[in-house]
């Protein structure tokens, strides 16, 4: 018998041929009539869409109209991200529910609001009952962001009050998903290494106590075991996660949807799949990846020169995964720097002696301070360009044992805060559906009769 797959694949490239043959664009159009492609200035700077109180990435300025590269700095309604760590580090504290906090309200907590808020988030890391057993253990999933996706949707039907769009119902469903997609996040994962992977799962009950870091370890790890410096370094990349504006594609995806007036499920569904794109969240794995292959194709891992010429190769689509792309660099607004970037190189530098994975930190660092370079002689590129984010973020959690599977969710898990921040701003300042113009390209053309149409 003829499969649906194989009836499909019969007739996909005629089907593809003839979608080719009526459809496209040339790129002197978008020029023509000034078309802002991502929502791009021609200087690279993002096109103005709306208002936010909630953060502000900086990366150059403006002088007389020309784009100048600066420092790069990211703030939290108007506190430096830097100042948020520090705090955090000198005080030996966790501080991704702080931060959450005040991307939510807008003020930094005092100690009794932080503690409730933490309380709150604990009583709600228990998802509902069956919900584990219906929705994700027999409807595994290979990849764990669509598993949070449609997690997120079917929460819908769980939810006694799922359309009401009042500040007071969309604050109560953000905290509930802020407490429960860690949860959801590593019973997918668990599900997916028995059902794909054919290794053990295991399920531990959820310890209410612990802050959202320690429970994501807790729930990892076969033992249930895992260190202070961990648990914090993971939070420390929470918060470095958990935000950053308004423009990014997923945020915005998020603002899109809130705009319309549907509900937050959706609105968070969305985001995730925003995120899942190798152009947007999905690139930390590209990293992790890229280095791998690296370490195995460069011999000496102290000989700048022979590392040198393996990015050349990559460069020029002779060794990595063909793209010409050496992932981890680059972004739309940092130019000098990448503050997300600093602070984990810094913080992943103490990690990597503990866990004797210093040459392989060494290396990362020889990779950033090579590719500027490389860019230079191999492309003649003259752009400012440095680490971004992603660079050290896989590294990071490797270090800490945590499986790549979950590199782009854990940053879902983080970012969660940010999105509902936006949400909540969009739903109730925006009061107007988000509607950008497309330029119709094609021509007028009259109704041919079936039977007068030929092959």
């Amino acid at each position: 018998m003829i499969t649906d797959t194989e009836i499909i694949n019969k007739h996909l490239k005629e089907l593809c041929d003839e979608y080719r043959r009526y459809n496209g664009f040339n790129d002197r159009d978008y020029q023509t009539y000034g078309v802002k492609r991502g929502l791009r200035n021609p200087d690279g700077s993002g096109v103005m869409a709306g208002l936010t109180n909630i953060c502000n990435v900086h990366g150059f300025v403006m002088d007389d109209g020309v784009l100048v590269p600066d420092e790069g700095k990211l703030t939290y309604r108007g506190i430096n991200v830097n100042d948020i760590v520090s705090a955090c580090l000198e005080e030996n504290r966790f501080g991704y529910e702080e931060t959450a906090w005040l991307l939510l309200f807008g003020s930094l907590p005092t100690a009794g609001q932080l503690e409730r808020f933490k309380e709150t988030l604990g009583s709600l890391r228990e998802l509902p009952d069956n919900f584990v057993e219906d929705m994700i253990m027999k409807s595994p999933s290979k990849d764990i962001m669509n598993k949070l996706a449609r997690s997120v949707l079917v929460l819908y039907s769980y939810d006694d009050n799922p359309d009401d769009t009042s500040l007071e119902n969309i604050m109560r469903q953000s905290i509930r998903l802020m407490a429960s997609l860690p949860t959801i996040m590593t019973y997918a994962y668990q599900v997916k290494k028995r059902a794909f992977d054919k290794e053990s799962m295991f399920f531990h009950p959820v310890d209410l106590r612990l802050s959202t870091s320690e429970s994501i370890l807790r729930a990892l790890r076969p033992d249930m075991k895992f260190t202070d410096s961990e648990a914090k370094l993971l939070d420390l990349c929470m918060i470095l996660h958990a935000e950053h504006g308004g423009g990014n594609n997923s945020t915005f995806s998020a603002r899109v949807l809130s705009s319309s007036g549907t509900d937050t499920y959706a609105t968070v569904s969305a985001a995730i799949g925003s995120l899942k794109g190798p152009r947007h969240g999905g690139a930390n794995l590209r990293v992790r990846n890229m280095m791998e292959e690296l370490k195995e194709g460069v011999k000496n891992w102290t000989d700048e020169d022979e590392i040198f010429e393996y990015l050349s190769a990559i460069i020029r689509k002779e060794k990595g995964d063909g793209s010409g792309l050496i992932y981890g660099f680059g972004h739309a607004i940092y130019t000098v720097s990448d503050p997300r970037a600093v602070i984990l190189k810094k913080t992943a530098g103490k990690l990597a002696e503990e866990k004797n994975m210093t040459a392989e930190y060494e290396l990362y660092k020889t990779v950033e301070k090579l590719t500027p370079r490389v860019l230079s002689d191999v492309k003649g590129s003259s752009k400012v360009i440095c680490a971004n984010v992603d660079f050290y973020s896989g590294f990071v959690y490797d270090m800490l044992g945590i499986p790549s599977d979950l590199f782009t969710p854990l940053f879902a898990v983080s970012r969660i805060a940010g999105w509902c921040a936006h949400r909540i701003e969009e739903v109730t300042y925006g009061g107007r559906i988000i509607r950008p113009a497309y330029r119709a390209m094609v021509s007028a053309k009259k109704y041919i009769p079936i039977n007068q149409r030929s092959d």
